[in-house]
């Protein structure tokens, strides 16, 4: 799961050295925080969250499909 956001969000943004995906466990699940560039984040939540919720979507079938349960946090 960690990959698949790091490779999507790597080829959104026009600094893909800054993309950090840290993957934090939790009794339920996992939650994975996204931190990129200050500049780069307009293109990871897109316009209206469109993008986000895009990334959120893949990985919710991507985490249905390991019967886990993965969330995903873009930190600023």
């Amino acid at each position: 799961m960690k990959e698949l956001i790091e490779y999507i969000a790597t080829s959104l943004v026009d600094n893909p050295g800054d993309v950090q995906v840290r993957e934090i466990d939790n009794g339920q699940g996992s939650t994975l925080e996204l931190t990129v560039a200050r500049d780069d984040i307009g293109k990871v939540i897109g316009r209206q969250g469109r993008t986000a919720r895009a990334m959120r979507i893949l990985l919710g079938a991507a985490s249905a499909k390991a019967q886990r349960r993965v969330m995903l946090e873009i930190q600023e």
